[in-house]
């Protein structure tokens, strides 16, 4: 399936599905400004969720690592 992320802000994505948004991407950031990894969650979790999800958030240690998983592009950065 064809996912796109469209950047709304530094960290900030939202998740496109066949053009439709479906979630976001967000980066986890603490108090200090450290990336604590980045999370991909859908807006409504009901089944049948679109894959790669099993469940309505996943969490991912880089930005990169989120997309690969979505097997999408990038599109704003």
């Amino acid at each position: 399936m064809p996912y796109t992320l469209q950047r709304l802000a530094a960290g900030s994505y939202d998740l496109l599905l066949d053009g439709t948004v479906v979630g976001s991407v967000t980066r986890d950031v603490t108090k200090g400004g450290d990336v604590r990894g980045w999370h991909a969650e859908l807006l409504d979790a009901a089944p049948p969720m679109p894959a790669p999800f099993k469940q309505e958030a996943h969490r991912f240690e880089t930005l990169e690592a989120a997309v690969a998983w979505l097997g999408g592009t990038i599109h704003g950065t």
